[in-house]
């Protein structure tokens, strides 16, 4: 496959992923929403980035359906892929990244104009921690992506058997299980493109696009899909 496919493929899926995933927490957070307020918060944010996951995975597989610098890495380190692929990859699915974020901007454009107050819609776009500490944020985001990296590279027959609902049904665990203390990042892509799209979309009233945490959850997947790929590697 050429790097032009690659990055087509990659884009595309990971647009879809952000776009369902920031739409769903929109639903709950803005009001003119028919969810918004309507209970089961939680349930619903974790189940549409688990589906968004699953569109945006079915819609890249002719790229290996990564959507995910996490999930790229550790397939570079398996051999799946060349090292020099690795950019193409990250390239489009930070770009998708930004797209994506921006697209569920505009569909819910008429919301965030008639917000009350949208210093708190940065959540809708991309992670921040419950309670900070950066030392214990990374070791969140790490465990967290550990899980879904060593679920991928320890059962690719059933992932493809079951046409990408398998990773999808690990993501909402994630969300469920370890997705309180930070929103459960556990891809660079899903929260830096959507961050820089929130520091530049004309939301009245919104907040900073919290750059002092920004690193944390770029950096904390890969290296819990490093560890997860050497554990595997090792194990497999």
């Amino acid at each position: 496959m050429s790097n032009i496919d690659i990055f087509v493929w990659e884009f595309i899926g990971t647009a879809i992923l952000c776009l369902i995933g920031n739409g769903s927490v929109a639903a709950v957070v803005l009001k003119n929403s028919f969810s918004h307020g309507g209970g089961g918060d939680w349930l619903i944010i974790v189940l549409g980035w688990g589906f968004g996951v699953f569109a945006g995975a079915s819609i890249a597989s002719p790229s290996g359906a990564h959507i995910n610098p996490a999930v790229t890495l550790a397939v570079a380190m398996s051999g799946g892929i060349p090292w020099s692929a690795v950019p193409v990859y990250w390239a489009a699915q930070l770009a998708g990244g930004f797209v994506g974020a921006v697209l569920g901007w505009a569909a819910f454009k008429l919301q965030y104009d008639n917000n009350d107050d949208n210093s708190g819609t940065r959540g809708i776009f991309c992670t921040s921690p419950a309670i900070r500490s950066i030392p214990w944020n990374i070791v969140t985001e790490v465990i967290g992506t550990f899980v879904l990296i060593l679920w991928i590279m320890t059962t690719p027959e059933l992932n493809s058997g079951l046409g990408y609902a398998g990773v999808t049904f690990v993501v909402m665990a994630i969300g469920f299980g370890l997705g309180g203390p930070t929103g459960y990042a556990i891809n660079p892509a899903r929260d830096l493109g959507p961050r820089l799209a929130y520091a530049i979309l004309p939301i009245k009233g919104k907040s900073d696009a919290g750059w002092d945490y920004a690193w944390v959850p770029v950096i904390a997947p890969l290296i819990g899909a490093a560890a997860a790929a050497g554990l595997a590697l090792a194990i497999v």
